[in-house]
């Protein structure tokens, strides 16, 4: 059976941020990400178009619509298609409590290939709660979603219209610690003390940095050959795998 109009026209929707908005809805392309996403939420998944191929090598929640890999190129939205897609409600916004030892904010983070990156590397670190600030990349992106292989569905994300307000709401859960990336300036961040204990860890726009007005304490990454800076995905992965690191109790360094 093929797609309806209403499913065709949906789908299209879904590939601009506007859409996403007044539909509520987005999209997972692509095996490894709709696998996430089926696993996370499969309440969610309104339906999937596939190919007969692919349809064998996974179980897919809701309603499937089948088509061959002719049809299926013309609703992608990647060159080398995989073979499936699934439309799916975009999860409510997290309200609770946080619970993680710290909180990666992403302060105009605008590339959603380094937004996905981020909160997949977020989600492998152990990360659940994640938020962001208004003018980063919208989370549920097609771009963000596949970049970060559905992670974001398994995450705690919310969203602030600032960075004042962030702050508000971590002093509220305790969370009174603000630390400010910086590719230059603050102590380095294989030494800072309480980096990830209860506090919230700022990761800047790529362009312009973290808002001037934030107010926390500098961190860096020591950079000996003296580059001027680095990728913002490339910089959240060091900060979070030092989180790791201190994790599991290597060098002896306390969270």
């Amino acid at each position: 059976m093929p797609l309806t109009r209403r499913q065709e026209a949906l789908l299209r929707s879904l590939f601009s941020r506007h859409g996403r908005r007044k539909s509520g809805c987005c999209v997972a392309e692509g095996l490894r990400c709709c696998q996430e996403a089926f696993h996370a939420v499969p309440e969610s998944t309104l339906f999937t178009l596939v190919t007969p191929e692919v349809r064998k090598l996974i179980e897919i929640p809701g309603e499937v619509v089948e088509v061959d890999h002719e049809a299926f190129g013309k609703y992608g939205g990647t060159v080398a298609a995989q073979g499936i897609l699934a439309v799916l409600k975009q999860p409510e916004e997290y309200k609770g409590r946080p619970e993680s030892p710290f909180i990666p904010v992403m302060d105009r983070v605008a590339d959603p290939g380094n937004m996905g990156t981020i909160i997949r590397t977020a989600r492998a670190a152990g990360i659940r709660d994640f938020w962001i600030t208004a003018g980063s990349a919208d989370v549920y992106g097609d771009k963000v979603v596949r970049a970060a292989l559905g992670a974001q569905f398994s995450m705690r994300i919310r969203a602030f219209a600032s960075m004042k307000e962030v702050a508000e709401e971590g002093r509220r859960y305790g969370y009174n610690n603000v630390f400010l990336t910086d590719p230059h300036e603050g102590e380095s961040c294989f030494e800072a003390d309480g980096l990830f204990r209860k506090s919230l860890l700022v990761i800047g726009n790529e362009a312009n940095g973290i808002d001037p007005e934030a107010e926390g304490k500098k961190v860096m990454i020591p950079m000996p050959g003296g580059f001027e800076s680095l990728n913002a995905a490339q910089a959240a992965t060091i900060f979070l795998f030092e989180y790791v690191r201190r994790l599991t109790g290597a060098g002896g360094n306390k969270l």
